[in-house]
């Protein structure tokens, strides 16, 4: 009987995971979106059944706080996403299956039937307006609301607690974003997925309400385990007394933290965005015909967890030399996204993170730069600089003769944009000598022939590597 329902279980998964395409929110195409863009969504849904959409409560910054209410089950589940609000790839997934859920007259009629019937589904799709606006992780308070169960001065906290109290769901899905740089164990492949059933005491007991969660947990990472096979982790469960996931595990609801990771070449999250579709809605099926029962905890506990050993780009066996003597090393690199002003959109200002002997880490790209030698880049120096003597410079000439930095007093962030040039108005020429911290913009050489030429993190070879056109740095 298990055997049949796992088959059908993973059928049901594939197909909706074949179909997203037809439920997404096609409005929703990159992470940066706002509370208006959210208020628009769900005005867009208001006369749609089976949904009920009404505020819950509001942000620090009186910016109103919803809820979507389906179903008409004895079984409450409470879901919410961005009480961190720079964490958006579920927020986009909770959209695509509101429309998933108004569909009908297709193939999940009966999906859709189930979980109507026997769950009333709580989902909150922006808890932290406030951070969204800004594209930061906290509140407008500058507190991190996931550890704020206790003292509760956030409002959005105490709406959180309020509606668990309330409501007091069976199970709540936690749904959050994490650092795409974690890998599943050490095995150096990139955590698209992690997820953790959160303990609720310091000795990490196992009751039935945790139990649960192990269960489902297990249910999800086979189903995911179809699409991004060895790519899904489980985080510590060390106990953290403050965080609302270990608490409301600790109040009697069963607490499925979700994280959504890194895909390779897909920073707006498209790719796990639907995942978390397709996961949400197997585990939505699992509690209504409360499949998951099945399901045992050692599976669970077999997920590896997450490991801090990747960089977005790790260079292996350069040589750097030194005192006049060359020196082995390899280079870690890490790509860090800075918001505009709008917090709309982002550049990224990448950081050299560690130089020596880095083979026990992976990278999502690496160079083997065995026989090649890092050295610094060429300047340019402009005396009377103005943005139209910037604009008017031929980058590719500058990049063959090995010049990657222009030095000049003005400002030059649009100028450059999309020009792999790294604008200096101050400071010092980076690679004179390689330092961790630096931004990583240097060469890397066979003999006197250039072989890579990097621009804060992102290369050129024979031909630009992945995001060059997002090199251009000005600092």
């Amino acid at each position: 009987m298990a055997t049949t329902v796992t088959a059908s279980a993973q059928d049901m998964a594939r197909r909706l995971h074949d179909a997203h395409e037809t439920y997404k929110e096609q409005t929703l195409t990159h992470r940066r979106f706002k509370h208006g863009d959210v208020v628009t969504l769900l005005d867009s849904l208001r006369d749609q059944a089976p949904l009920t959409i009404s505020q819950v409560g509001e942000s620090l910054e009186k910016r109103a706080i919803y809820q979507v209410k389906a179903g008409t089950g004895p079984v409450n589940v409470l879901l919410w996403s961005q009480m961190h609000g720079d964490e958006a790839t579920a927020t986009m997934a909770l959209f695509d299956i509101f429309h998933f859920l108004t569909a009908s007259g297709d193939e999940f009629d009966s999906l859709r039937q189930t979980i109507l019937t026997k769950l009333t589904l709580y989902a909150v799709p922006m808890l932290n307006p406030d951070g969204a606006e800004r594209f930061q992780r906290r509140t407008a308070s500058d507190i991190d609301m996931n550890r704020d169960a206790l003292r509760l001065q956030t409002p959005e906290g105490r709406l959180l607690k309020q509606l668990q109290q309330t409501l007091k769901p069976l199970v709540g899905f936690n749904l959050h974003d994490q650092n795409p740089r974690y890998s599943v164990g050490t095995s150096g492949r990139q955590a698209v997925v992690s997820f953790l059933a959160t303990a609720y005491n310091q000795a990490r007991s196992v009751n039935d309400v945790r139990r649960r969660s192990m269960q489902l947990i297990a249910g999800m990472n086979r189903t995911l385990q179809q699409f991004i096979p060895g790519q899904v982790a489980r985080f510590d469960d060390e106990f953290e007394p403050r965080a609302f996931g270990d608490n409301i595990q600790k109040w009697g609801t069963t607490l499925v933290l979700i994280e959504s990771g890194g895909w390779k070449d897909d920073p707006e999250k498209m790719n796990i965005r639907r995942l978390n579709f397709v996961a949400i809605l197997t585990a939505l099926q699992a509690i209504a015909g409360e499949t998951y029962t099945q399901e045992s905890t050692d599976e669970y506990v077999s997920i590896p967890e997450n490991s801090r050993n990747l960089f977005d780009v790790l260079i292996r066996n350069a040589t750097i030399v030194r005192s006049g003597k060359p020196i082995r090393v390899d280079v870690g690199i890490n790509r860090y996204e800075v918001n505009t002003d709008d917090a709309r959109s982002y550049t990224y200002k990448s950081e050299i993170e560690d130089i020596g002997d880095l083979s026990t880490f992976s990278g999502l790209d690496e160079i083997d730069a065995t026989g090649f030698t890092l050295t610094a880049a060429n300047v340019q120096s402009l005396t009377a600089a103005s943005t139209d003597e910037l604009a008017q410079l031929n980058v590719d000439s500058l990049r063959e003769a090995g010049t990657l930095l222009v030095r000049a007093s003005v400002a030059g962030r649009q100028v450059l944009a999309g020009q792999p040039l790294h604008l200096l108005r101050a400071g010092k020429v980076p690679a004179r000598p390689l330092a961790v911290g630096q931004v990583p913009t240097f060469l890397l050489k066979d003999g006197d022939r250039i072989r890579y030429w990097f621009v804060n993190g992102f290369w050129f070879s024979d031909r630009p590597g992945p995001g060059w056109e997002r090199s251009s740095i000005t600092e």
